[in-house]
């Protein structure tokens, strides 16, 4: 198994990343702030005004770990990447089954059923969890749809068919979403989904959140030997990593929908870290960014039980699981492709 690796996400305006031997040095006006030993990263996340020195991009693509540029709100620029790693034979056998049309839709299927189901199981524990009854009622009505589109879903036979209950499943679940954030409802409320800009505090918080775990996904399928760029259930699209999108779908509600809630709900971030700016995007300044990551790394530390593989992971693992045994799947080493089924 693969020892969960840490991301180091860097956000000081200014900072200056170089090489230090076979350690990540990170500056800031002439101060060193941080010395990382480069074996234990995964990956590094530069928001905003973040330099890097060529010599520590060669050291990151030597050993393999993903260094992305993303805007200071999370928006995604770029990523620095060596030498294409994996078994081209594995890549060529994922470019035939993303032909196939059966096999699309087989894959889309069971990505989007463990969403759906995970998603469901959120909106379950929130009405469990919460003390007004108009909100329970709500929030068990739509437990109730989801779970007869799963009926429907595990009937259907392509890709088209999967996106289209996907997308109905989605409508119920945002519609009640507002129902699961029980405080500060006047800085912290849903009314529909918006991405590009997020349009309130908590759109701002899911985008953010979606971004590291992307990033994540990314590198776990490129580690296993897999073209992120070519997806089952998110058709091809130039500069779109289809495939980490793809399997984002059944662990967002796990990773970060989960933990918006309960940064939220428990109060770890407050109106004040958030603006809007003139565009009428909403942004989260570099403290309640801060308190995101620490969060959002606190969050992969937590354990769980695999229901596949029937063994104790820390919860920053499943990208790695979840790439490894999609890409047993396409081998041909597995008869389906095992997504990931929150208990």
């Amino acid at each position: 198994m693969k020892k969960l690796l840490n991301t180091l996400y860097v956000t000081t305006q200014g900072a200056y990343l170089a090489r230090e031997g076979e350690t990540v040095l990170v500056r800031h006006e002439h101060e060193n702030l941080l010395r990382v030993p480069i074996h234990t990263l995964a990956g590094i996340a530069c928001f905003g005004q973040i330099s890097c020195s060529p010599p520590l991009m060669g050291l990151c693509a030597d050993n393999n770990v993903a260094l992305s540029f993303l805007t200071e709100h999370g928006r995604f620029l770029a990523r620095v990447q060596g030498a294409v790693n994996g078994n081209v034979l594995l890549r060529r056998e994922q470019y035939r089954k993303a032909d196939d049309e059966a096999a699309t839709a087989s894959i889309a299927r069971a990505t989007v059923m463990a969403k759906i189901a995970n998603c469901r199981t959120v909106v379950l524990r929130g009405a469990r969890e919460h003390m007004d009854q108009n909100a329970v009622q709500a929030l068990d009505a739509a437990g109730a749809r989801m779970a007869r589109i799963l009926t429907l879903l595990d009937k259907a036979t392509t890709a088209d068919g999967v996106r289209g209950f996907e997308g109905e499943a989605a409508s119920v679940y945002f519609g009640v979403f507002d129902h699961l954030i029980t405080v500060s409802k006047d800085a912290f409320f849903f009314r529909e989904r918006s991405r590009r800009p997020p349009l309130d505090n908590v759109n701002a918080l899911l985008s953010f959140l979606y971004t590291l775990l992307v990033h994540d996904i990314e590198g776990a399928l490129e580690a296993v030997g897999l073209d992120p760029a070519v997806g089952f259930l998110h058709r091809d699209r130039p500069g779109r990593p289809g495939l980490a999108l793809d399997l984002m779908e059944e662990l967002r509600p796990v990773l970060a929908d989960r933990l918006t809630l309960t940064l939220i709900n428990r109060r770890q971030v407050q109106a004040d870290g958030f603006r809007k700016s003139e565009s009428g995007a909403v942004v989260m300044d570099d403290n309640a960014r801060k308190e995101v990551l620490i969060a959002w790394q606190k969050r992969k530390q937590e354990e769980i039980q695999h229901p596949f593989l029937g063994e104790r992971i820390e919860l920053g693992l499943l990208p790695h699981v979840q790439a490894l045994l999609l890409a047993r799947y396409i081998r041909g080493d597995l008869d389906g492709y095992p997504a990931y089924f929150w208990r």
